[in-house]
């Protein structure tokens, strides 16, 4: 049986530093990972970058507060953002120090210690929703600073950005979805978020979400389904509806995502609720396809969900030999990466020994 999985997200995300999954941080793509420059292939290396445009203040002040912004000045502005200001003045603090969060990475701490964590976190649940988005992206950016991840948490974020996540714009549902990723790189945090409902509206976001937003999502679920609680929570969700649906698509940019969040469910180290639910959405002619004119690496991960499903049921391994699964198999054995052939043979080999020999 197939243990190994996708490679770790931890690994795929260490050197991306503040690049990652941030659609504020004014940063390029230049330090992301890929199959030609790393060791270490990331489907989702390229989850770096904004989409929601630039912003400035009434007044274009923000550029003076950006150049030069003082203790005094962030002290101000966490100031502004009190219950009991007036909207405008909270809606602009928020913004300025989005803005500040966005460009200024070595000032993410000075923020968070001037105390603004909580009254963001606060405001995240704003009527309001220019005043959550803003929120929403301030403590996403503010998360880009591992140092500020407890805070943020201790703060009692992750409720909050679960239900900017569900109804916020679609902006703030993909920036809540993006730093829900980024607090789920701390472990712990990972049970915590899946409890607070992140993952229904996760897998929302997966299926009718912009471009972007679909990615973030991917991203999010992959680090997320690495424990088993929330592999359970995302099938219940019906995650393996669109799954199935983007690894169908082989032109679109999403097949290789979509193929190791389904890899993590029902890979190796997945979940047998997972390897049903795929096989019920109509996967298996979808992996078979992959695994004759798919790129190599989702050549791959195809064999190594197939092996998955067809070591765990003679039903599946009926169903695989019927959609012709053994020839490209064949060929994939021979000509596939390293764990492609690996994983291809062990595969051939069980689908051609007698049905009789397996449960």
């Amino acid at each position: 049986m197939d243990t190994e999985g996708p490679p770790d997200f931890s690994r795929m995300v260490s050197t991306l530093s503040d690049l990652s999954v941030d659609h504020d941080a004014n940063t390029s793509s230049s330090s992301s990972s890929s199959p030609s420059t790393s060791s270490v292939y990331s489907p989702f290396s390229d989850c770096n970058s904004d989409r929601s445009g630039s912003f400035s203040s009434p007044d274009n002040t923000h550029l003076l507060l950006v150049s030069c912004a003082s203790d005094d000045l962030i002290l101000s502005l966490v100031s502004d953002l009190d219950p009991s200001r007036p909207l405008d003045l909270r809606r602009r603090a928020a913004l300025e120090l989005r803005l500040l969060t966005k460009n200024k990475p070595d000032i993410r701490s000075r923020i968070a210690r001037a105390g603004a964590v909580k009254p963001l976190v606060s405001l995240i649940s704003s009527s309001d929703p220019q005043l959550q988005e803003y929120c929403v992206t301030a403590i996403l950016n503010l998360s880009l600073c591992d140092d500020n991840k407890g805070l943020i948490v201790s703060s009692g974020a992750i409720r909050p950005l679960v239900r900017a996540l569900r109804s916020g714009t679609a902006t703030a549902r993909e920036n809540a979805a993006c730093a829900l990723l980024r607090l789920s790189q701390v472990e712990v945090n990972k049970a915590a978020i899946g409890r607070a409902g992140a993952i229904l509206p996760l897998v929302e976001l997966l299926e009718t979400g912009t471009s972007r937003g679909k990615k973030d999502a991917a991203t999010a679920l992959y680090s997320l389904c690495s424990i088993k609680e929330n592999k359970v929570r995302a099938v219940q969700a019906g995650i393996m509806r669109p799954l199935v649906e983007l690894m169908a698509d082989l032109e679109s940019n999403m097949v290789d995502k979509a193929a190791y969040v389904a890899s993590v469910l029902a890979g190796g180290g997945g979940i047998q609720e997972a390897r049903i639910a795929l096989v019920e959405e109509g996967g298996v002619p979808v992996l078979v396809e992959m695994a004759e004119v798919g790129t190599p690496r989702q050549k791959e991960i195809a064999a190594v969900i197939l092996l998955a499903i067809c070591e765990q049921s003679a039903v599946h391994r009926g169903m695989v030999v019927r959609e012709g699964a053994i020839p490209p198999l064949v060929a994939l054995s021979q000509t596939g990466t390293t764990r492609g052939k690996q994983k291809a043979e062990a595969l051939v080999g069980l689908l051609r020994q007698p049905v009789s020999a397996h449960p």
